[in-house]
């Protein structure tokens, strides 16, 4: 305890020397900034997420299943936040972040994963070292007069940005920041942190095994709706690493239409997208190994140029507390022909939840946030693993199914009173969370299942 107590405060003193370093080179709101601006720290965290995953009853098991031993285990995540803009309408990002630990039972034997920070662990083998996560630019082109003031964040340069503007972005991304994003439920380091909370799981998007990938978005934005198409490039095999090198062989693409009426609270996307990828095909696998008598390999199957076919639909309502307290609700839908590929194995996905703010018990910083889902699988994806066959994240050998349901509680305390913290914006955020699941796997056989963690995380 005393050596994780002392990496913390390491980490916390680095992030405070520099934001002093940023700030020395950024320009005051209140003073003219020069033409060409210096590349600046726009944002720097360390999340710790310490877990522990009950025991279960389980009359089998497969190699892909959760442990019914139980498990206990922490990850850690470091970050720098890194932006650049020689003009008004050009932007540079680079960011730089490092995975340590492990998910429980090895992050696999469930499609929500209780754990959002283990996207980073990457592939088995991968070594724990800082790694460039995103690299891009971003470009924007002004289409009418209006502007509002945006504050600096991670991946985001303060100043003032056009309200109905063209943006174009591209480089090293991740989907899910231009993509199916929600105001109370899309960060795993200060939200939910079950997968199938923070994003929409049906939702296959393309990346490697660390959720990044090289793609370009495009996009017309205005104050009332905006319109997004987003193409990356694929792994060259399921959860794999490496991605393909060439877009006309393997690609995800990502339409999302964003409606914000004008008098209402209300925040509607809907999400279409399609995959072209070296997939197999679920049904092929299980009559193959039918007539040969053996388990079904879904990679053994994999061909080039297969499709996966799917839709979102995401809503926030902002309730109260300047929309501090409100609510979300995700709809998500893929055709489970093809194998699951890039993100986990949901089909089917049905979400709800909200956070309400600590301004009503005189915590105005503190948010507590509950949340239930309920994922499926297609009919081929069921009796695939049924028969025996594993993804890369599911199989137990066998199958009884049930919807797998899922229901997590945080509790996101502000830790205030430092005098240090009154200089600079440092944020330090203290988080219990539990989260029941039943029928893990999908399988009625197995579970349920309760997770126990504690969050700490420290943002500049």
């Amino acid at each position: 305890m005393r050596a994780r107590s002392t990496l913390v405060a390491r980490i916390g003193a680095g992030l405070l020397a520099t934001a002093a370093i940023s700030r020395a080179m950024a320009c005051d709101d209140t003073e003219a900034c020069p033409d060409t601006r210096w590349p600046t720290l726009v944002g720097a965290q360390y999340t710790f997420v310490r877990q522990h995953q009950s025991r279960l009853d389980s009359p089998y098991a497969g190699r892909l299943s959760l442990n019914p031993d139980g498990d206990a285990e922490q990850t850690h995540t470091i970050g720098f936040y890194f932006g650049w803009a020689p003009t008004s309408w050009a932007q540079a990002y680079l960011d730089v972040e490092k995975f340590m630990g492990a998910g429980v039972s090895g992050s696999v034997g469930l499609g929500g994963l209780t754990n959002g920070d283990v996207v980073r662990e990457g592939a088995a083998g991968l070594p724990k070292v800082f790694y460039i996560a995103r690299q891009y630019v971003r470009l924007m082109l002004p289409l009418a007069p209006g502007a509002t003031h945006v504050d600096a964040g991670q991946d985001q340069l303060g100043g003032s940005e056009a309200d109905t503007r063209l943006e174009l972005k591209f480089g090293l991304l991740s989907a899910s920041d231009d993509f199916d994003h929600n105001r109370y439920a899309s960060s795993t380091r200060t939200q939910f942190m079950n997968w199938s909370l923070w994003d929409n799981s049906a939702w296959d998007y393309a990346a490697n095994t660390r959720g990044y990938t090289y793609g370009a978005v495009f996009g017309f934005v205005s104050p009332h709706w905006s319109l997004k198409y987003g193409a990356y490039l694929m792994p060259v095999k399921a959860n794999g690493q490496e991605l393909e090198d060439s877009p006309g062989r393997a690609r995800g693409e990502n339409l999302e239409l964003t409606l914000s009426p004008p008098g209402v609270a209300t925040v509607v996307k809907l999400l279409a997208y399609r995959n072209t990828a070296r997939m197999g095909v679920y049904r092929d696998a299980v009559r193959i190994a039918a007539a040969d008598g053996a388990v079904p390999d879904i990679v053994a199957d994999d061909r080039e140029g297969r499709h996966k076919l799917g839709f979102g639909i995401n809503v926030e309502q902002a309730l109260a507390d300047d929309g501090e307290t409100g609510a979300f609700a995700r709809l998500g839908w893929n055709d489970g022909k093809t194998e699951s590929f890039a993100f986990t194995e949901v089909d089917r996905l049905v979400s709800v939840g909200g956070q309400v703010s600590g301004h009503h018990w005189l915590r105005p910083a503190d948010r507590f946030g509950a949340a239930v889902a309920v994922e499926g699988l297609s009919d081929p994806h069921r009796d695939y693993l049924a028969a025996g066959g594993s993804g890369f994240l599911l199989g137990d050998g066998r199958l009884s199914y049930g919807p797998e349901q899922i229901l997590e509680l945080y509790y996101s305390a502000q830790l205030l009173g430092m005098p240090v913290l009154q200089t600079y914006p440092l944020k330090i955020q203290l988080a219990p969370d539990f989260q029941y699941i039943r029928n893990p796997a999908y399988n009625r056989d197995r579970g349920p299942v309760k997770f126990w963690g504690v969050r700490l995380h420290m943002e500049l």
